[in-house]
């Protein structure tokens, strides 16, 4: 009986974050048979890691891939409407964008926020057009913002590395950040920027279509979820997300200054290796 009470109580909180990411700036609606099926894959994952919490404090990566994997239909992501409200008012031209080159060419010069009147260069966001993997960090730093491209820099150099240890180049992935323009003096994104800045994310997402987010960081994380949680409470697990499925982990310039960290790090990697590698297979027997 405890163990099913800690079943049932894990999965409540599921739901509670679920419900959490499809308020009132939902981006993408299962239908009432996928709901069903995420809500039974929750329980699986839930009944797992209480079957096995006496053995491990941590849920095996194997049952996380076999009851947890994206959806293999598209649209997986779809972006709700930034203004058309109503009858009189148009939907703005760079939502109506149908590839990532046109979304640049609307809101490469953006100026909604002070950080517009600041840069150097809009850092929109660099890879594949069609990648599987979408990497999500914070805002660009200074060489960032000096070369108009995001991770250059010595984090940059990590992450690249990080991703040639589970088995993917630069190339493969899709990499941007949350904000397009550096914060002054790299402070961390202020609430206002974030909301102004995350549509254009959204929009990135849609015309990308991913299987996966990386989030890199707590502050990527809380921005894609929209509320803020500490890194070790959403690290080490996959995480539903409106057909996606997101694994986060410490961002490549927190490694540099605590190498302590690179252990967990290699953790989740190999857990988005994993999970990316189920949904390959499941893929392939789809299009059979």
């Amino acid at each position: 009986m405890m163990e099913r009470s800690k079943v049932l109580v894990q999965l409540q909180q599921w739901i509670q974050v679920r419900q959490q990411l499809l308020g009132k700036r939902a981006y993408g609606q299962p239908s009432s048979g996928e709901a069903v099926s995420v809500l039974r894959q929750a329980a699986m994952v839930s009944a797992a890691k209480s079957a096995g919490a006496s053995s491990s404090s941590r849920p095996s990566l194997v049952t996380e891939t076999e009851v947890l994997l994206p959806s293999v239909r598209l649209p997986r992501f779809r972006m709700a409407v930034v203004g058309g409200e109503d009858l009189f008012s148009a939907v703005p031209e760079w939502q109506q964008s149908q590839s990532l080159g046109e979304l640049y060419k609307h809101i490469h010069t953006c100026t909604k926020c002070s950080l517009g009147l600041t840069r150097t260069h809009f850092v929109f966001g660099v890879g594949n057009p069609n990648a599987d993997i979408v990497l999500v960090g914070e805002a660009p730093g200074a060489e960032e913002d000096a070369r108009g491209e995001p991770f250059v820099g010595a984090a940059g150099q990590l992450l690249n590395r990080m991703l040639q240890a589970i088995g993917f180049r630069r190339e493969d992935v899709y990499i941007c950040n949350i904000l397009k323009c550096r914060p002054p003096n790299n402070r961390r994104p202020m609430p206002q920027e974030i909301e102004t800045c995350r549509p254009y994310l959204w929009k990135q997402l849609e015309l990308i279509q991913p299987a996966f987010l990386l989030a890199l960081g707590a502050t990527a994380a809380a921005a894609l979820l929209q509320r803020d949680y500490k890194i070790a409470d959403l690290r080490g697990r996959a995480i539903p997300f409106h057909g996606l499925v997101m694994v986060v982990t410490y961002h490549p310039a927190a490694l540099l200054r605590n190498p302590q960290w690179k252990r967990p790090a290699w953790e989740d990697l190999q857990l988005l290796r994993r999970l990316y590698d189920a949904y390959r297979q499941r893929l392939q027997a789809v299009q059979r």
